[in-house]
């Protein structure tokens, strides 16, 4: 099966986004995908703004970016687009750091104004990275998300299930996707 980069943008430790993409990624697990967090908070400041590029933090992330086959970004939204803290780390990233990937933009935040955020804001970068293949990406209200004092997060049925269905998306597209690429190798020529 397929490696999801699983990334949380968000500065906060006690971030919905986060707390909404470990739940995202314990469905992914279970399809029999490999899925590895990222949270950027926790990558070191000095390194991320003083552009250390040979810093070994940003060294492995832009490693786990190449080995994955596919990405799930998670952002709160913040002024109508993506975090700060998620933009960056992706001008870090090589020029087509996603290249041949398929990614499942998420979003977060107080108000349905912010909804277009992903498709005016983050698809273009991901785009412009060279994602193969970005799927429908979704935005989850704040409110519709609670977190436990246990870790737990809970979500309201109205963006559970519309969520399920992106993710069941995204696995699929990371389905086919590894399917092409066995295709491509010399056993199947």
């Amino acid at each position: 099966m397929a490696t999801v980069l699983s990334v949380s943008g968000s500065p906060s430790a006690t971030s919905r986004t986060a707390g909404l993409l470990r739940r995202l990624d314990a469905t992914l697990a279970a399809d029999g995908h490999t899925v590895v967090p990222l949270d950027v908070r926790t990558l070191p400041a000095d390194a991320l703004l003083g552009a250390a590029l040979g810093h070994p933090a940003i060294v492995r992330a832009t490693e786990l970016f190449a080995a994955a086959d596919g990405l799930v970004i998670g952002t709160p939204v913040y002024k109508a687009a993506y975090s700060g803290l998620l933009k960056t780390l992706l001008d870090l990233l090589p020029q087509y750091a996603l290249a041949g990937k398929t990614v499942l933009p998420l979003a977060t935040g107080g108000s349905t104004a912010h909804v277009l955020a992903i498709d005016y804001a983050l698809r273009p970068v991901l785009s412009a990275m060279g994602a193969a293949h970005i799927v429908p990406g979704w935005f989850v209200l704040d409110r519709h998300i609670t977190l436990g004092a246990d870790g737990a997060v809970a979500l309201d049925p109205a963006a559970a299930e519309p969520l399920g269905r992106v993710v069941a998306q995204f696995s699929a597209a990371l389905d086919t996707q590894e399917t092409l690429r066995d295709r491509s190798t010399p056993a199947f020529r």
